[in-house]
């Protein structure tokens, strides 16, 4: 196991599964710029760790997972400091949607803003029945800046999407699961426990394909269907250069459990 505490944000490995906690909940784990620069440098890290088969993203305390950009970093900038500040928030984003193993955002309590554009770059998404969705940018004469405008509408539609950031409005964990924004929700007492078994049963499958799977979807999102089938085959095609998939479909056809190695 191992533990990190730099820039308000936890870091715990166990059992191939990173653990990420954004620990500053006396501001709702509000996003400063030291955070994100960790948050940044942390996801880095793991990124080149072959072992690693899926990543927890959660939020200290009982309140919040993430209030979004802490706003007193927003009052001073100008227009190029603006775009600059958006683009380090988009990277982020981005940093987790292309991340190689799954990423699964534990949502307790409010993720407002910035947290909700967090949680969509995540690949899967459990809310406790405590948690509460906003992008309310607009009321302070913004929009959002950190991919909101941009995943969002590809989550929910376009309809949905732009109601929740034309009127800034705050919808519930059962709303946002209805959406089709989170995939499940759970008591609060049970988020992380959820969110750990989830974790498990995907580590116990075959890890090269898992992250194949990852890069068809997550690739052919951002293309046509043409380009996405090509992508695929490829993808398909590489796989039976490996160990995994003869182990695979012996243990298939021999009846027995089999064991990735992930070669």
């Amino acid at each position: 196991m191992t533990e990190n505490n730099a820039g308000a944000i936890d870091l715990e490995l166990r059992d191939s599964i990173a653990r990420i906690r954004f620990d500053r909940p006396e501001k709702l784990n509000a996003l400063s710029l030291n955070m994100k620069a960790e948050l940044k440098r942390i996801l880095n890290e793991l990124a080149s760790d072959n072992s690693l088969r899926a990543v927890i993203i959660t939020g200290a305390g009982e309140r919040a997972f993430c209030a979004g950009t802490d706003i007193a970093d927003l009052a001073h900038l100008n227009e190029q400091g603006a775009k600059d500040f958006a683009a380090q928030g988009q990277q982020l984003g981005d940093q987790l949607e292309h991340f190689p193993v799954p990423v699964i955002a534990a949502i307790n309590g409010i993720a407002a803003g910035g947290g909700t554009e967090l949680a969509l770059g995540c690949h899967l998404r459990i809310a406790s029945k405590n948690a509460r969705f906003s992008l309310p940018e607009l009321k302070l004469g913004i929009i959002p800046g950190y991919g909101g405008t941009q995943r969002l509408m590809r989550v929910v539609g376009e309809a949905r999407a732009l109601e929740m950031m034309l009127t800034g409005a705050t919808i519930s964990a059962d709303e946002a699961e209805r959406y089709g924004l989170v995939n499940h929700v759970v008591e609060p007492a049970r988020l992380m426990k959820e969110a750990e078994l989830l974790a498990h049963e995907i580590a116990k499958l075959a890890p090269l394909a898992i992250r194949a799977c990852l890069k068809a979807v997550i690739g052919g999102s951002e293309s046509n269907l043409k380009e996405g089938l090509a992508y695929e085959r490829e993808l398909f095609g590489a796989l039976f250069a490996t160990e995994d998939v003869r182990e695979g479909t012996s243990a298939f056809l021999e009846k027995r459990t089999p064991v990735f190695k992930g070669k």
